[in-house]
């Protein structure tokens, strides 16, 4: 068994008229590069698409639920407002009537303060993937810039 002493890559430690290869990359090999790269950005892309309209679908429900509530409310405002009325009509003073009356009125308030606030948040999920769509649309660009240069 004999021992060979590893070879020094230092330049200035190597015989003159040393030959170094270069490793280059085949245009195959930066080809399968880019498209590993854009199928990657693709990737990210439809990732950030999803995460997008899951948080539109979530904003939607919230929009829907408060909607129903409101609808609950205003059934029960009417409800209020019609034994009111009834009352009222009973009696010609200010009893239980008018007291109803304030209650139906106050619910009705609270109800359509549930629908504004439930419409608007519907009203918001209509535009969910700009973000998206922006992001594609610069990825495309750039990409077409890559080709062409």
């Amino acid at each position: 068994m004999s021992y060979t002493e590893p070879q020094s890559t230092d330049p200035r430690t190597e015989p003159p008229g040393t030959v170094h290869r270069v490793e280059t990359k085949s245009t195959a090999a930066l080809l399968s590069e880019a498209l590993n790269h854009v199928s990657g950005l693709v990737r990210k892309e439809v990732d950030l698409a999803r995460a997008e309209m899951s948080r539109a679908v979530s904003r939607a429900a919230m929009g829907i639920a408060l909607l129903v509530g409101a609808v609950i409310l205003s059934l029960t405002a009417l409800n209020v407002l019609a034994a009111a009325f009834v009352a009222w009509l009973a009696e010609t003073g200010i009893g239980a009537g008018w007291s109803a009356l304030i209650v139906g009125g106050v619910i009705l308030v609270i109800a359509a303060i549930l629908v504004k606030v439930g419409i608007n948040r519907v009203k918001a999920v209509t535009n969910a993937p700009k973000r998206s769509a922006e992001s594609i649309r610069r990825d495309a660009a750039a990409v077409k810039g890559a080709i062409n240069d």
